[in-house]
């Protein structure tokens, strides 16, 4: 299976003032860039948080154009087809707004991946939720749900293209079934496989007599 890491932004060790910033210093930042490019929604707007965040990354960050290229490489067809539709439909201008708002958030929100390890993130997320525990709310279960979906989405999107690439090879890639059907079943056994992990680890879900990990109950004999 090919690695996919990449696509939510691996990684990359430096040493730069963001990588050495906390956690909030980047988040906060990030979601106010966002919100600021779209709700203005202008040319001025968007141009400059899109130099901000080329500035962040070459200089804040000390990333290479690779990296900062690379998501834009990832994403090129859905740039292209939403830009096609926007300018035929609304014109030029809101077509560049459009494109360039989604390009200057998914680069910024990626900004965070790649410096910062994953590790950083999971356990900024858990503390976020801390705070919710008095609702009911689990921040060790959240945080080990949302490392279960990075882990799976590049091994969904690597089964993906592999089933394509085995379909291409036997002349069937356009027949739905070859090219779905072995998705759906890797699908099936890696969910199965992470299950069985997590169930022999006493992460398993808590039943509802006992509330303990593999169905023990709690109640005497």
């Amino acid at each position: 299976m090919r690695g996919h890491a990449s696509l939510l932004g691996a990684y990359v060790e430096r040493r730069s003032i963001l990588h050495a910033a906390p956690l909030w210093a980047k988040f906060l930042p990030v979601a106010v860039l966002s919100v600021v490019v779209l709700a203005l929604s202008s040319l001025e707007a968007t141009l400059a948080g899109l130099g901000l965040v080329v500035l962040a990354y070459l200089g804040g960050a000390r990333l290479g154009f690779r990296e900062l290229l690379q998501p834009l490489r990832k994403m090129w067809l859905l740039i292209v087809v939403l830009g096609a539709f926007q300018w035929f439909s609304a014109g030029l201008l809101p077509a560049f707004l459009v494109v360039g708002n989604i390009v200057t958030c998914v680069l910024a929100a990626l900004l965070i991946t790649l410096t910062t390890e994953s590790q950083r993130i999971l356990d900024g997320l858990v503390s976020l939720a801390r705070p919710l525990q008095p609702l009911g709310a689990d921040p060790e279960r959240f945080g080990l749900t949302v490392a279960l979906m990075l882990r799976s989405i590049p091994y969904l999107v690597g089964s993906a293209e592999d089933s394509r690439d085995a379909a291409r090879a036997r002349g069937l890639e356009r027949n739905p079934r070859a090219l779905i059907l072995p998705v759906f079943i890797g699908a099936v056994a890696y969910a199965q496989q992470t299950g069985d992990a997590l169930a022999a680890r006493g992460l398993a879900e808590a039943d509802h007599d006992g509330g303990t990990p593999g169905g023990a109950s709690r109640s005497g004999s």
